[in-house]
């Protein structure tokens, strides 16, 4: 079999595979959510299935469209040359060019560390804290998603996807959202490596940092000596419409920012670390071995690395900008659409990071144990039941995993004003249907 074949033989009965071989009950509930799963190519960078019908993908991993045409190509003609992917050294020139790049876009950071996924890149700055500091305390905020690691999962706030895992790693403990005076409690300890926060939290509920809390946050952890890391595998590389929201707004810049999701250009896993040399030689440069104390086997490869130069090429100013732009623009518009309906709190977020706060439906029927699932009684149906109308619409949209009256919208950075704008009346028109099933 070719590739051509093998590639069609997949697209025929691998949906079915992953439903025996992988994860059931993933493919249980995109099958009962309506959600678009027989997706058989891409065309202009959207998701087309099998009957021919298009989707926008709302779920920000892909902020250049699907199988971006300057990544793809940037990849392809690696492929096509023989230079290695995987040094044994572990000196990838690659990486190391990437590594240059990322560092000249921020202006203050000179090291990096490359993983392939933010949960990597989580681990890795929760260890250089420890390392660095010589301290134990790892400090979250509740609504906080970090990843799937255990020491991402320890900050992760409580429920489904963190309680099956206890006990958790010690010394890890949360605080609740933007309240300075229990951080200030916290640092007073004397024992906290790090704060790891989210500039604006995603699973949360799209909740950006209150800016008071951020001034505490700054000053009390230089203060006191803990590493302040921003996980900005979400709000980072323009998707917030700024470079990083955590460089662009706040009085000091972190010790460390992660980044992952579309600095791949949406076709490579990889995710990054950045700090500043002196805090990477605190925490590894006491012993000559301890260089390699922290390390993924294939988070230097070339090939991802070469996708990630690619998507810096066509993550310029003007597309940030455009995202700032047209988020806000998105933001007003759906405010305007959804004003009047009952279902609706707010609108909040920032450049193409956005959530709808919904009411839960006010109706017995439309609620999870009328579906025949009482063990999620406590979540609300309101933004899955938008998200199911939604695909029939075109539009791959999401639910907050840690609040489900919010669905969130993450879309791709070119997409075109006219579609943003028939979005924000399609959201309209189907919460009232839902509205009025209630």
């Amino acid at each position: 079999m070719d590739v051509k074949e093998a590639i069609a033989d997949a697209l025929r009965s691998g949906f079915d595979d992953y439903q025996e071989f992988i994860n059931p009950l993933v493919a249980q509930r995109a099958k009962l959510a309506g959600e678009p799963i027989h997706v058989v190519r891409v065309e202009d960078g959207v998701l087309v299935d099998k009957s021919g019908h298009r989707f926008e993908d709302f779920h920000g991993t892909q902020a250049f469209g699907h199988r971006n045409p300057h990544v793809a190509a940037a990849v392809r003609a690696f492929l096509d040359s023989d230079a290695p992917s995987w040094y044994p050294s572990r000196v990838n020139p690659f990486a190391g060019r990437l590594a240059r790049k990322l560092c000249e876009r921020t202006g203050h950071y000179d090291n990096v560390f490359f993983g392939l996924s933010g949960s990597d890149a989580v681990e890795a700055a929760l260890k250089l804290a420890r390392a660095a500091t010589q301290k134990p305390g790892l400090v979250g905020l509740s609504g906080a998603y970090h990843g799937c690691t255990y020491g991402s999962v320890s900050l992760m706030a409580e429920g489904y996807l963190r309680d099956p895992f206890a006990p958790f790693v010690a010394g890890a403990r949360t605080i609740p959202f933007g309240d300075v005076d229990a951080l200030r409690a916290e640092l007073a300890r004397g024992d906290v490596a790090a704060v790891v926060v989210e500039p604006i939290q995603g699973e949360g509920g799209v909740r950006e940092l209150p800016p008071t809390f951020v001034e505490a946050l700054c000053d009390l952890t230089a203060r006191h000596g803990a590493l302040l890391i921003a996980d900005e595998v979400q709000t980072g590389l323009g998707r917030t419409g700024r470079g990083f929201c955590s460089t662009a707004d706040w009085p000091r810049r972190p010790d460390a920012i992660l980044l992952a999701k579309h600095l791949g250009g949406g076709l490579a896993p990889i995710s990054a670390l950045l700090t500043k040399r002196e805090t990477f030689l605190r925490a590894y440069g006491r012993e000559f071995a301890s260089g390699e104390s922290h390390n993924v086997t294939l988070g230097c490869n070339a090939l991802t690395s070469v996708a990630g130069l690619a998507a810096l090429q066509i993550l310029t100013d003007e597309v940030i900008a455009r995202v700032r732009t047209e988020g806000a623009y998105l933001k007003r518009r759906l405010g305007e659409a959804v004003a009047s309906s009952a279902l609706v709190r707010e609108v909040r977020g920032s450049g193409f990071m956005l959530g709808v706060a919904l009411e839960p439906p006010d109706h017995p029927w439309l609620s999870f144990e009328h579906f025949g699932y009482p063990e999620l009684r406590a979540h609300s149906a309101a933004a899955p039941l938008l998200c199911h109308r939604l695909y029939k619409r075109g539009f791959f949209c999401f639910t907050c995993g840690h609040d489900w009256t919010i669905f969130r919208l993450q879309p791709r950075f070119d997409i075109p004003h006219e579609k943003l704008d028939a979005f924000a009346g399609i959201v309209r028109e189907e919460l009232d249907y839902i509205e009025g099933l209630s």
